[in-house]
């Protein structure tokens, strides 16, 4: 009866996170305010990160996402620490992974009250990026957390895995939501690097190593130029191209260049980094997700997100251009409007349609104060070298 009742609980708690969620969304459209920050891109984005700790977790946005999203703070778990926010990090861990093991399951969100859903289904990178955050920040896990996250690794590979260990192709949800992929280059990184974590954690139940993706998304993806979305279309998508430099999970400078190459003469970059996709007609979508409701939502529009990734690959391969790709992502999608924008139109405005509008004060900002702050670092050590 006991057992009956706890999952009544979590079901109910799903139900309402769900709910709260797509209202917030749509509250938002139409009656939110998005702020304007002063200061510059640095300045702006170090308010945003101090705003969305309130003493228990970072939430994910300064608007409707006022919630936990696994996904979202995975990418910027490492900047946050690098940053001095470790202590943040790892109580947000801590409280994440209490309310996992409360709801006997990892989902994609948590909302404030300890409500765990998924958003909007279950996602292939969700137990990824958890884990990817736990070897960034060097959380030490105790004896409940390794059992539960084994318990996880094994329900993993039964839902999203072959007997080989291949993703299979079947439906769910990853970074690029609103489309269906076929197996995408991200999912299959996103599995390489939780190979990679699970050795660095001492895990023992997932039994593929790194390697075995690195060689099929080398075999299966790479056209030359690029990583391809996915095994149905050639089209390039931004996290695809971008991800497996991004986790370090492909380290080759030949294939990093030619495709840094690409998103220059292909404008991807341009007014700046960077615009999703180009070829928006190769991807199937759900039906939610697109025109009318959100037309070129995870399309040719200009995503904060995957300018940061791209910024932070090319400064890794120490790219001539990162420096001028900053400055124009710092002045057009940050102090332009004073905020840190989810995404924005093409011609560089603020993204409304029907149903959603782009959210404000991303916690993605942390990965442009790292940026920053390393940069800032580099010219104080040639300042102290010249002098």
């Amino acid at each position: 009866m006991a057992t009956l009742r706890q999952g009544v609980n979590r079901n109910i708690g799903r139900i309402l996170g769900t709910l709260r969620a797509e209202w917030q969304q749509l509250y938002n459209r139409y009656f939110g305010h998005i702020e304007h920050l002063e200061g510059d891109a640095k300045e702006i984005c170090e308010q945003i990160v101090d705003r969305l700790w309130e003493g228990d977790f970072y939430r994910t946005s300064l608007g409707h996402f006022d919630f936990f999203w696994m996904r979202d703070f995975g990418t910027v778990a490492e900047s946050l620490v690098k940053t001095g926010h470790k202590k943040h990090v790892l109580h947000t861990l801590k409280w994440a992974l209490l309310q996992y093991r409360n709801s006997a399951t990892v989902t994609t969100c948590i909302d404030k009250s300890g409500n765990c859903f998924n958003a909007p289904m279950h996602a292939v990178d969700t137990l990824p990026w958890l884990l990817h955050c736990l070897v960034v920040s060097d959380y030490d896990l105790n004896k409940s957390e390794r059992k539960f996250l084994e318990h996880e690794l094994r329900k993993y590979c039964r839902r999203y895995l072959d007997t080989t260990g291949h993703v299979r192709p079947i439906e769910f949800a990853e970074m690029r939501d609103a489309v269906i992929y076929d197996r995408s280059a991200y999912s299959v990184t996103l599995v390489g690097r939780m190979a990679w974590c699970v050795g660095q954690l001492g895990l023992e139940s997932f039994p593929y190593p790194l390697q075995k993706y690195q060689e099929e998304l080398i075999s299966r993806y790479w056209n030359g130029q690029y990583f391809n979305a996915d095994r149905a279309t050639d089209a390039f998508s931004a996290e695809c191209a971008l991800f497996p430099f991004f986790l370090g999970v492909i380290e080759d400078e030949a294939l990093a260049g030619a495709t840094f190459d690409y998103i220059t003469d292909n404008n991807y970059d341009d007014p700046f980094p960077m615009i999703y996709t180009k070829q928006s007609d190769e991807f199937a979508y759900h039906w939610w997700m697109t025109a009318p409701f959100m037309p070129e939502y995870e399309a040719n529009t200009l995503w904060s997100w995957h300018g940061l990734f791209y910024l932070h690959s090319l400064r890794r391969y120490k790219r001539p251009e990162f420096e001028t790709q900053r400055e124009r992502f710092a002045e057009g999608m940050i102090e332009k409007h004073g905020m840190f924008p989810e995404m924005l139109n093409k011609d560089g405005s603020w993204y409304y349609a029907p149903v959603y509008r782009g959210d404000p004060g991303m916690v993605w900002a942390a990965l442009y104060v790292d940026i920053a702050t390393i940069g800032h670092r580099d010219m104080s050590r040639r300042a102290r070298s010249s002098a």
